[in-house]
C-alpha cells in the first residue's frame, strides 16, 4: 500500500533532486524514497552503536557478557 505525502522543500533540495533523478534516470518519488530509506538506515545504525557503547559502559551487562563468554569457552573445551 502506498500513500500520498505532501511537502515543502526548500528550492536548492528541489533543484538537487531534479540533479540527480535525471542524472540516475529514475523518478524523482523513486528518489526521495531510496534517500528516506537510507536515511532511516543509518539512523538504526548509529542506535545500534549507541546501544553497545551503553552496554559497554554497564558494569552489570560486562559481567554478564564476561560469564557468558566463560561458559561459552568451558563447553568448547568439551568439544
Amino acid at each position: 500500500m502506498k500513500t500520498t505525502y505532501s511537502s515543502t522543500l526548500p528550492n536548492e533540495l528541489i533543484e538537487q533532486l531534479n540533479e540527480y533523478a535525471r542524472k540516475l534516470n529514475i523518478p524523482k518519488n523513486q528518489l526521495i524514497e531510496r534517500s528516506i530509506r537510507h536515511y532511516i538506515q543509518k539512523i538504526k545504525q548509529a542506535e545500534y552503536i549507541q546501544s553497545f557503547q551503553r552496554a559497554a559502559q554497564d558494569e552489570e551487562q560486562t559481567e554478564l557478557a564476561e560469564a557468558g563468554l566463560e561458559e561459552f569457552l568451558e563447553q568448547v573445551e568439551q568439544l
